[in-house]
């Protein structure tokens, strides 16, 4: 399974030469360090993605000796692994230009991309190849651009949910983000993995 999580950054060697001039970009141009380390660490899951897609690497992946289970293992833990790379790199860049970021940024991150990753990495596999990546990404652009503006009616309009939240502490209100976003991550592991045990290649 180790070979499989290995392959992705072997098949994007020409891709990640464009990796730190892009955080660069965004740390320079003073982006929010959350979108910074977001952008960043779905850089390599979902370019492993497009190529799969292009490519048609399934077919290929399915008459090697590996499990279906171990294929969709190592996609999960796959991405997992690369966004912990991605934001010390990242957490590495930051400090090299002496730009502000805080382990709030960082959690903050990290549930994010695992709410994200868990309602995209699905439709990989229920929906045809061809246009899905920039489908997911169009949604990716979208839900940055006015996920802001959701939330703010959201918390104008959903007093009770906005007064219990307000209520909790930092820590729990953390933490529970966390819980839901692992929680949520199991969840797509485990309907992608169904979905892939069933489909014909």
């Amino acid at each position: 399974m180790f070979n499989l999580i290995r392959r992705d950054v072997i098949l994007q060697k020409r891709q990640l030469i464009l990796f730190i001039p892009l955080i660069l970009f965004f740390i320079i141009t003073n982006s929010h360090p959350v979108l910074t380390f977001l952008v960043a660490s779905i850089f390599i899951p979902f370019n492993a993605f497009a190529y799969d897609e292009k490519a048609e690497t399934n077919i290929l992946l399915n008459s090697l000796p590996y499990t279906r289970t171990e294929i969709i293992a190592s996609r999960f833990l796959g991405a997992v692994v690369y966004m912990a790379l991605s934001v010390a790199v990242t957490s590495v860049a930051f400090f090299a230009l002496d730009k502000p970021f805080t382990i709030k940024d960082i959690a903050t991150t990290v549930s994010m991309f695992l709410f994200f990753a868990a309602f995209t990495f699905p439709l990989f596999y229920i929906f045809k190849p061809g246009h899905i990546f920039t489908v997911v990404i169009i949604g990716f652009l979208v839900l940055v651009g006015i996920g802001p503006s959701i939330l703010l009616f959201l918390t104008e309009h959903l007093t009770a949910v906005t007064d219990f939240i307000a209520s909790l502490s930092v820590p729990a209100l953390y933490i529970g983000a966390a819980i839901s976003a692992l929680i949520s991550y199991v969840i797509s592991w485990g309907i992608t993995h169904v979905i892939y045990q069933r489909k014909a290649f």
